[in-house]
């Protein structure tokens, strides 16, 4: 039997990147996927999205929706009960970055950053929480980054946003313990997506690879895979926890 079979998972920001897969993980171990994109321009890979996960034997639907806003997010949990009649995984991986040196960053880009990053993880997992409680069982997983643990110059509205997760990680885990859901986080290194496609060539790839143990940098499916663990049985005594999956990067 699959690990996630008949298990229904809600995936934001899956149109790519981390979250593209995570969905391709979880659909290839059962999981039924709703999941989200925001911006037109992503219309086309999530229908190619669906088309690939569909093709794997699941139920799968596509949200055009916002998960920073908070009246939307609950929209979309409540539509994606009404279609799927469960939610057992919830993976907050929507994220952005507007990097900028704090003398030259505006108000704007800062709640850019925390409105995407921050308080989606707030609505989404508020409007999740419910159903799960009902149910007395769920995994919920967040995104956060090795930025919010170590800082970084530049990216203070980043780092900002992924330390926040791990606080607000670490208590949502202590206040659902005991309805049977758990709630951890993920904070990945450098990562092989469109975010970080810039880094992948010439003297700032090898600056950065030369600062990772493992000396390379991880794929969306090094990511997937500790999201799989999470999601699945086999992290059933796993919650609070942060794991970093980042090379040893922060060693």
């Amino acid at each position: 039997m699959k690990l996630l079979q008949n298990k229904t998972a809600i995936i934001t920001g899956a149109a790519r990147g981390i979250g593209e897969a995570i969905a391709i993980k979880f659909a290839e171990e059962g999981a039924n996927i709703a999941f989200t994109y925001v911006s037109d321009s992503s219309t086309e890979k999530a229908t190619a999205l669906v088309e690939k996960l569909t093709a794997l034997g699941v139920k799968v639907s596509a949200y055009q929706t916002n998960a920073g806003d908070y009246a939307a997010s609950e929209i979309f949990v409540n539509d994606v009960i009404k279609e799927f009649g469960q939610i057992d995984i919830c993976v907050n991986n929507a994220g952005i970055s507007k990097d900028n040196l704090l003398l030259r960053m505006t108000p704007e880009q800062w709640d850019d950053v925390m409105n995407v990053n921050l308080k989606s993880v707030f609505n989404i997992t508020k409007q999740v929480i419910k159903p799960m409680m009902k149910a007395r069982s769920g995994s919920i997983i967040n995104m956060s980054s090795i930025i919010g643990e170590t800082g970084n110059a530049g990216q203070s509205s980043y780092a900002a946003s992924k330390a926040g997760i791990i606080g607000f990680t670490k208590s949502i885990a202590k206040e659902i313990g005991s309805r049977n859901i758990r709630c951890n986080a993920i904070a990945p290194g450098f990562v092989e997506t469109d975010m970080t496609s810039y880094l992948k060539e010439g003297e700032a790839s090898d600056k950065y690879k030369a600062a990772i143990p493992l000396g390379k940098f991880a794929s969306g499916e090094d990511i997937a895979n500790v999201a799989l663990f999470l999601a699945s049985d086999m992290g059933s005594y796993v919650t609070g926890q942060t794991i970093s999956v980042c090379g040893g990067l922060n060693i």
